[in-house]
């Protein structure tokens, strides 16, 4: 009598989180302000402050924001700042920084959020593979809070998965 197959991954209690299951969806931009500098180096506030107050902002509804400038030049955080009242009506979130930089805040605050109760005293999988723009620093913190509830955190996928915490 031939032996019955048995998925022993489907039967265990291996729970699997997926960090692109909680990706904000929302259009991400990179505002760079060097071409509202004169030269691209040199802030000029009367000038400065026209652009701002002439922009479309509405363009930026529902959008992640990221601010920075391209060039070398030495930007007073004050021109941030004013660049950041106008998007706040509008935008999702705005930081200063690169897009890499946005999406490392903007899953911290995701993540920081989650209610990770259902994982206690559970084995869990952390997903590897995604099809979105998950930072690695995603991964790290996921692993953090997870560390703190779950039995045992693994890497990868069920079938070759990479153990990194198990609880003692």
């Amino acid at each position: 009598m031939p032996q019955e197959i048995r998925n022993r991954v489907a039967e265990s209690k291996l729970e699997t989180f997926n960090l692109e299951e909680v990706y904000p969806e929302g259009k991400r931009v990179l505002f760079d302000i060097k071409d509202w500098l004169d030269q691209g180096f040199i802030l000029k506030e009367k000038e400065f402050r026209a652009l701002a107050n002439n922009h479309n902002w509405e363009q930026y509804q529902d959008a992640y924001i990221a601010v920075y400038c391209s060039t070398d030049a030495i930007v007073p955080t004050w021109a941030y700042m004013l660049i950041t009242t106008k998007l706040n009506p509008y935008c999702k979130k705005v930081v200063l920084g690169t897009l890499d930089t946005l999406e490392t805040v903007v899953y911290r605050e995701v993540i920081q959020e989650l209610d990770l109760s259902m994982f206690k005293d559970k084995p869990v999988i952390v997903k590897g593979c995604s099809k979105k723009p998950v930072p690695e620093d995603a991964y790290l913190f996921i692993t953090w809070r997870l560390q703190k509830v779950a039995k045992s955190v693994m890497f990868g996928e069920a079938c070759s998965s990479v153990p990194l915490y198990k609880r003692k």
